[in-house]
């Protein structure tokens, strides 16, 4: 610890170091290092240290949002077939306002 106490921050000169990084030997203040695997590294490591997925991600991602989209536009065109289809089956008294001619609603 008596080496960490006298070193400034590798990425902030103006800051005291908190921590060494295991894997590149350089100091780093609290905000410049996080833990990971029981251990304190820094995020230039740890973006060396985890394994890079993001074509597969990306590719999943616009697969998921097609689909997504596919589906918007069934369930727009089926809300709107049936609505039609509940339209078209309504008598013809109805559009010509007969069928409420001597009701409750008239009087």
């Amino acid at each position: 610890m008596s080496a960490v106490v006298h070193q400034r921050c590798y990425n902030h000169a103006g800051r005291e170091a908190a921590a060494r990084c295991p894997s590149c030997k350089r100091f780093f203040c609290r905000e410049c290092v996080t833990e990971h695997d029981d251990r304190v590294i820094c995020a230039a490591c740890l973006r060396r240290l985890s394994p890079s997925r993001t074509g597969e991600r990306r590719a999943w991602v616009r697969v998921m949002t097609l689909g997504q989209v596919v589906a918007g536009v069934m369930m727009a065109w089926f809300f709107f077939f049936v609505v039609g289809e509940a339209l078209v089956r309504l008598p013809a008294a109805f559009h010509r306002s007969a069928l409420w001619r001597g009701t409750w609603i008239e009087r």
